[in-house]
């Protein structure tokens, strides 16, 4: 994969107007890109904004035959709340540049803190499929000290890439920044990853999101993320997420 020096990236805002994002990304597992997509779908949000860069290879997904931009804005007129919804693998090297657009864009639209959801690739036992937490202070203290059941924060270890990259923002502003994490299986989607998210978000967000069709949701839309997969298997090695020591 060649990229350019300083990769570029920019948003479209087609007059986006929330106060919250959730996000997910192409990433291993893709347990919160599945999520999100999933949101999108049962909440029946239309794009409001979009990602371009001419620093990647890209790809321009399609649905019913009509194309689509691979990272989209999406919200509704009466909630104040944002989907991110990222197609585009973005490697390590390109994460700073990507993370930078976004945030300019949630500056300039006042958005006040962005959630992250996403799958952590770690061998895990049946009792380890549940949510954990890495959040700045502002955002424990407003989504998460209070949430009922109690969301753990991850033990230790260490963030890279786009997520990193958020939560170092959070760390020196005012934008509350958590990213809920869930351990994830190889298999593409990880649905039960994907549901343990969407509990999680739905619940902290008052999202009125029914998880039960989910697994036929995964059906339908296998075959495209089998095909995402496929191209995230063919990132060179030092382009890709470690095994993180979380615990």
């Amino acid at each position: 994969m060649v990229i350019e020096s300083t990769p570029r990236f920019e948003v479209c805002d087609q007059g986006a107007d929330v106060d919250h994002v959730i996000s997910g990304f192409a990433a291993y597992g893709l347990a919160g890109l599945t999520a999100v997509d999933y949101l999108r779908e049962r909440l029946d949000l239309e794009p409001c904004g979009y990602v371009t860069t001419d620093a990647l290879p890209t790809i321009t997904p399609f649905e019913d035959g009509r194309p689509h931009h691979h990272t989209r804005i999406l919200t509704r007129e009466d909630l104040d709340v944002a989907v991110l919804h990222g197609g585009l693998f973005v490697p390590n090297s390109a994460a700073k540049p990507f993370t930078d657009a976004i945030l300019d864009w949630t500056e300039s639209a006042s958005v006040d803190e962005v959630a992250v959801l996403s799958g952590v690739p770690i061998p895990h036992a049946p009792e380890d499929h549940r949510t954990f937490h890495v959040s700045t202070r502002d955002y424990f203290d407003v989504r998460v000290a209070d949430a009922d059941p109690e969301i753990p924060g991850m033990g230790n270890g260490f963030l890279d890439g786009v997520d990193a990259a958020l939560v170092e923002r959070g760390m020196v502003s005012d934008l509350a920044v958590g990213v809920f994490l869930t351990p994830v299986h190889e298999r593409v989607p990880d649905v039960d990853a994907a549901i343990q998210l969407l509990d999680t978000v739905t619940r902290l967000y008052d999202l009125d999101v029914d998880t039960g069709p989910l697994e036929a949701f995964a059906a339908d839309v296998a075959a495209y993320y089998e095909r995402l997969h496929e191209r995230l298997e063919s990132i060179p090695d030092n382009e890709r997420p470690e095994d993180r020591m979380f615990n």
